[in-house]
């Protein structure tokens, strides 16, 4: 009599790489998902060089002077550098290409504009290269599918969240502070739908002040903005903002939050430097707390992700602005706060190769859920073929 051999599961490795707003590294996570179970292995952060950095800025701020040679030649040039993180990732953690899946690669950033009559979003970081380079098949340009059928493209991180984070006792909240801070409600009740939207700003004026001001590019731990006064009359004028009032969904980025919208607002009489520093800890906290109360008051526990967590003093803001609520890492829950937007990444290219919607519509405003992603193999060599993707 023969018996059956028990089914063994194998687990599969995927790797997420992203760049932020604040375009000054590349964030790598190698993950495993084994039965819809996620563990972040490692995560690293590779730094531009600063000759990268700079022309990446200057495509962000000075776009109407930026040619299409230009976009071309940074295109190629961050789809090394994403290659060349996720292959320092691997030799970190003595990983053979071959035992990836697959890479998922967000870009970098350099236009998001979901609103008007053609909405787009632009990401840099040439996937061909990437898969090229690595030998590993690439996901790449996430965001336009969901655009296609009506959405904004963003946020992409809570069906990650929802995934990892949620719970059937509490509602839950994730809030990531990159340079836009992006929060993720996640009702206890099974069948209620996800929210997610982008606040406003979190890091992202307060390192361009800072890099104004003190000339490096973030203010560490706010140290020196908590040393300043917050000015209420400032605050309120930068709370007119009407992005803090529309509805979600809704997403945003520099193209609104930066320099020049600030200083617009600061009238002729502008607060110091320092205590202008202070008010902007006061007013990334105080939106956000307006948008949890807003549209989750039911929230007990918000998970705090992203280089924000780092910022002591914005840290203690939002615990104050948000009596009541347990906020903390997303460490306490087992997974790095640098690490998860990348795992998000490496997260979708799964759903990707496996025909799976990535999107939620009701964070979106898709009009339905839609496989996200374009997958590009390496190059066929020694005439075997294209390579297999798992």
């Amino acid at each position: 009599m023969q018996t059956r051999s028990p089914r063994v599961t194998v687990p599969s490795y995927f790797i997420g790489l992203l760049s932020g707003t604040s375009m000054d590294a590349i964030d790598a996570a190698l993950v495993e998902i084994l039965d819809g179970q996620v563990r972040v292995m490692d995560y690293r952060q590779t730094p531009y060089a600063s000759g990268l950095r700079d022309a990446l800025r200057f495509a962000r701020d000075g776009r109407a002077m930026v040619d299409l040679r230009a976009i071309g030649a940074l295109d190629a040039q961050l789809g090394r550098a994403f290659a060349d993180a996720a292959l320092e990732l691997l030799a970190a953690n003595s990983t053979a290409a071959a035992r990836i899946a697959a890479i998922g690669s967000h870009g970098q950033t350099v236009l998001h504009q979901p609103a008007g009559d053609t909405p787009f979003s632009i990401q840099l970081g040439n996937p061909n290269i990437i898969a090229a380079l690595t030998d590993i098949v690439t996901v790449a340009d996430f965001r336009r599918m969901d655009m296609a059928v009506g959405g904004q493209g963003a946020p992409l991180a809570p069906g990650f969240h929802a995934a990892v984070f949620r719970r059937n006792d509490v509602d839950v909240a994730v809030l990531n502070l990159g340079g836009i801070a992006n929060l993720t409600v996640l009702p206890a009740q099974p069948r209620a739908a996800v929210l997610g939207f982008d606040t406003g700003p979190a890091n992202a004026l307060l390192d361009a002040w800072a890099e104004r001001h003190l000339g490096r590019d973030y203010d560490d731990q706010g140290q020196w903005g908590d040393a300043g006064s917050c000015s209420m009359d400032l605050l309120r004028v930068l709370l007119q903002e009407p992005y803090f009032e529309a509805r979600p969904p809704k997403s945003t980025g520099r193209e609104l939050f930066n320099v020049d919208w600030l200083e617009q607002r600061l009238g002729p009489q502008p607060p110091g430097p320092q205590d202008v520093q202070a008010t902007l800890l006061e007013l990334t906290s105080t939106s956000i707390a307006q948008a949890l109360r807003r549209h989750a008051a039911a929230v007990s526990e918000l998970l705090v992700c992203g280089g924000g967590v780092h910022n002591t003093a914005l840290m203690r803001r939002l615990g104050a602005a948000l009596p009541g609520v347990n906020v903390a890492s997303s460490a306490t829950r087992g997974v790095s706060p640098d690490a998860v937007e990348a795992a998000a990444f490496a997260w979708l290219a799964h759903r990707r190769l496996a025909g799976l919607p990535g999107n939620l519509p009701s964070v979106t405003g898709a009009r339905e859920p839609v496989v996200l992603g374009a997958v590009y193999s390496p190059p066929a060599r020694g005439g075997d073929g294209d390579r297999p993707a798992g």
